[in-house]
């Protein structure tokens, strides 16, 4: 059984005392196995006999971005069947004559696209799915392919459309066959969650339209008028399953997630620009790309790393949209708790 760290409970326990975060579940280990994990606070403050437990299911947000969207992409570039640097428009028919079709997947996996910054979708294309796709598709760029990197909820959107597009396959089944399945991540699934599931996810931002708390329903509001799936957010999970998808980003598993295609997205693939990219991933804060810390943050409070020159990754899953939208105090645990794990 992996053993617990007292630093790591002592800094959480903490974070929870101050009120930073209901509650959190993490993991830190190797690309054999889970070196130590714990759980802080509850599920539901509202509930005070209800602590965060291994099994706690999470709403990561951006993390999709990575657990989803990346890794589908890997399996299609490893495969053959997209070309990070062929323009959209030369095989995909739905990005002809629109700007999309003068950007690469490689564009979108760096955010150096030029797409606008995230928006209202619902306010500028409608709630029909369709017209949401047909808008971000015909958006016009804000720059030329190359010139900067801007951050974009719809770079992975339309990561995540193109993906459809290749294989014929929705997106949450993609990603269930082709990379949570195959890594034995049992406790992955986009929302919304079934009643059992959604009995042990912890919630987040109280919903004006509901009138609840959103638990077991996405909280990105453009991924709920998607129906909740889509490239952006949409995905629960559980600290133990991330940790399963971390491992094999430092020991790679053929047909699955690839030493080549880890290798190219750990690195800086933005050439002098600021901040500097890897494909999707970016240094985390406070390091530089010699430091060789990659990781990926979500809205909800939510984050992941990895150091193959250190051989170690580490997860910290939190609600702390339960109690703020102002991420500065979870910033400050955040980046004690990756010294942490990665010292």
């Amino acid at each position: 059984m992996a053993q617990r760290s007292d630093p790591f409970e002592s800094l959480l326990d903490d974070a929870v005392r101050a009120g930073v975060v209901p509650g959190a579940a993490w993991a830190v280990g190797d690309a054999r196995t889970t070196l130590a994990h714990g759980c802080a606070g509850l599920l539901d403050p509202a509930h005070p006999d209800e602590p965060v437990r291994d099994d706690t299911l999470f709403d990561v947000a951006s993390l999709t971005k990575i657990l989803a969207v990346w890794a589908v992409t890997g399996t299609l570039v490893d495969a053959g069947k997209l070309d990070p640097a062929a323009p959209l428009g030369s095989y995909w028919p739905e990005a002809v004559g629109r700007p999309a079709a003068s950007l690469t997947a490689h564009d979108l996996l760096t955010h150096t696209a030029g797409l606008p910054l995230r928006a209202n979708l619902r306010a500028l294309y409608g709630s029909d799915p369709q017209d949401v796709r047909d808008g971000v598709l015909a958006e016009p760029l804000r720059h030329r392919p190359g010139e900067a990197v801007a951050y974009t909820d719809r770079a992975a959107l339309i990561l995540g459309y193109l993906a459809e597009h290749l294989t014929r396959t929705p997106l949450p089944r993609l990603a269930a066959e082709r990379i949570w399945t195959p890594l034995a991540m049992t406790d992955t699934r986009y929302g919304p969650l079934p009643e059992e599931a959604r009995a042990r996810c912890a919630p987040t931002e109280f919903d004006e339209e509901s009138g609840t708390r959103l638990k077991g329903t996405v909280h990105d509001f453009s991924t709920r008028l998607l129906g909740g799936a889509c490239g952006i957010a949409g995905v629960f999970t559980t600290a133990a399953d991330v940790g399963l998808f971390l491992r094999r980003v430092l020991d790679p598993v053929p047909g699955v997630l690839s030493a080549e295609w880890t290798a190219a997205s750990l690195r800086v693939r933005t050439g002098a620009l600021v901040p500097p990219r890897g494909l999707f991933w970016h240094p985390a804060p406070g390091t530089g790309p010699s430091d060789d810390v990659w990781a990926h943050f979500g809205f909800t409070g939510t984050a992941l790393w990895v150091s193959p020159a250190r051989g170690r990754w580490a997860v910290l899953l939190t609600n702390r949209l339960y109690l703020t939208r102002d991420p500065g105090p979870l910033t400050r645990v955040r980046d004690v708790f990756r010294s942490l794990a990665l010292r």
